[in-house]
């Protein structure tokens, strides 16, 4: 099997990683790869060899190629295992957007922005607790304390993801349901005061 270790070893070889380039560029076979790669041609085939045994390079009817599905998989893979299941992300999932205890940035990336998000809530908020607004500004704040990130942006994110919800005034963990309005705050939205 092949682990996130066993990747980087594979492509820590400089030779591996330029036959690999070279392929990715467009060369298909042994003799064509030689060249751009700055390798022999025995040293290219070596190398070539060694990506085809751990399938990274497959040979078809148009020669050499990229397996780029093997590699997506295993990128999903590497970032799966990165997060035990039913537990907590792994301090390498969190990097480079959790440092210190501080957001630095967030993930563009929607299935990373909701681990690193998850983690805040995990970390910031207790389940069956109502908080107000100012108070969840007040967390948020701190998380977001000398990075490049608005906590009101933070707060947004949390009730679009689903992680927080609001209503009647208050902020609850996921999975929560919000009290039902009183009959003041009924009438206020009734009359479109809201």
């Amino acid at each position: 099997m092949m682990t996130p270790e066993n990747l980087v070893r594979l492509l820590a070889e400089p030779s591996r990683m330029r036959v690999l380039a070279a392929i990715a560029l467009g060369a298909n076979t042994p003799s064509d790869i030689a060249e751009p790669s700055g390798l022999s041609a025995k040293d290219a085939s070596k190398a070539a060899q060694r990506l085809q045994d751990h399938d990274l390079i497959v040979a078809g009817d148009d020669g050499l190629r990229v397996d780029y599905e093997r590699l997506r998989n295993l990128s999903r893979e590497i970032a799966d295992s990165s997060r035990p299941e039913g537990g907590e992300p792994t301090e390498s999932a969190l990097l480079p957007f959790v440092q210190g205890g501080r957001l630095t940035t967030v993930p563009a990336q929607q299935r990373r922005r909701y681990v690193v998000l998850e983690h805040i809530v995990a970390r910031s908020f207790e389940p069956g607790v109502a908080y107000e607004e100012r108070v969840v500004n007040d967390k948020l704040r701190e998380w977001c304390e000398g990075g490049e990130v608005d906590h009101v942006a933070i707060r947004r994110y949390l009730i679009d993801m689903g992680l927080l919800t609001r209503g009647g005034g208050v902020y609850r963990v996921k999975g929560e349901p919000a009290p039902e309005p009183g009959v003041a705050e009924r009438f206020v939205r009734a009359v479109g005061l809201e």
